[in-house]
C-alpha cells in the first residue's frame, strides 16, 4: 500500500528541486523518492561490527601523538607557513 506525503517548500527551494530533478531526467516525486531513500540509507549507518573492526585496526598503528595543547599549537602554526 502506498500513502501520500506532503512537503511544504518555499518557492525559491521548490524550483531548485525542479531543475535537479529536470537535470536527473526524473519528475520531482521520483527525485524526492530517491533523495528519501539515500538519506534513510545513510542514516541506518554501518553496523556495529564493521565500526569495531575499523577501531581496532585503527588502535593496530603507531601514530606520532603527544598532548593535544601541543598537537593544536603545531597545527595552528603550520596555518601560517607557506608550504
Amino acid at each position: 500500500m502506498t500513502k501520500r506525503l506532503q512537503v511544504l517548500l518555499d518557492e525559491r527551494e521548490l524550483a531548485e528541486i525542479q531543475r535537479a530533478a529536470r537535470r536527473q531526467r526524473q519528475s520531482v516525486a521520483e527525485w524526492v523518492r530517491i533523495a528519501l531513500r539515500e538519506a534513510r540509507d545513510a542514516d541506518a549507518g554501518r553496523p556495529a561490527a564493521d565500526k569495531l573492526r575499523a577501531m581496532r585496526a585503527g588502535t593496530a598503528h603507531a601514530f606520532p601523538t603527544g598532548p593535544i595543547e601541543e598537537m593544536l599549537a603545531e597545527i595552528e602554526r603550520g596555518y601560517g607557513s607557506s608550504a
